[in-house]
């Protein structure tokens, strides 16, 4: 049983090169039948490792080290069945709003990304004056 949807926004700083980058996952919670709550995180309609741990960072795009993501924002999205929400039937005997299988898919990181703060070669955040 699904006991939670959400989106969330992770983001990445590459302990390397201090390349810093996001990237928004949808997030599925549930309660298998034992009682046992589960995470299942997607990527781009893609099952995906959670971000959060060093086997599921993605790599940096620079360097390719891997660093774990911390979460920045989330956004829950409701689960059906509110008592008032508002609904509309999908008709059984003609196509429903068709283009919406047409439409582009948002893509995870599809949306801007931090600004990349130029680092001196010499200096990195952290080091010692």
């Amino acid at each position: 049983m699904i006991t939670e949807l959400a989106v969330e926004r992770v983001e990445f700083t590459c302990g390397g090169c201090w390349h810093r980058w996001s990237v928004d996952y949808d997030v599925q919670r549930s309660l298998d039948e034992r009682g046992d709550e589960w995470e299942y995180f997607y990527r781009d309609n893609a099952a995906a490792p959670s971000p959060y741990t060093p086997d599921g960072a993605p790599p940096c795009e620079y360097c390719g080290r891997h660093w774990v993501g911390r979460l920045v924002a989330r956004r829950p999205v409701p689960l059906p069945g509110e008592a008032g929400a508002p609904r509309d039937r999908v008709p059984a005997d003609a196509p429903h709003r068709p283009e919406r299988h047409l439409a582009p898919l948002l893509e995870a990181g599809g949306h801007p990304q931090p600004a990349r703060e130029p680092q001196p070669a010499s200096r990195r955040p952290g080091d010692l004056a």
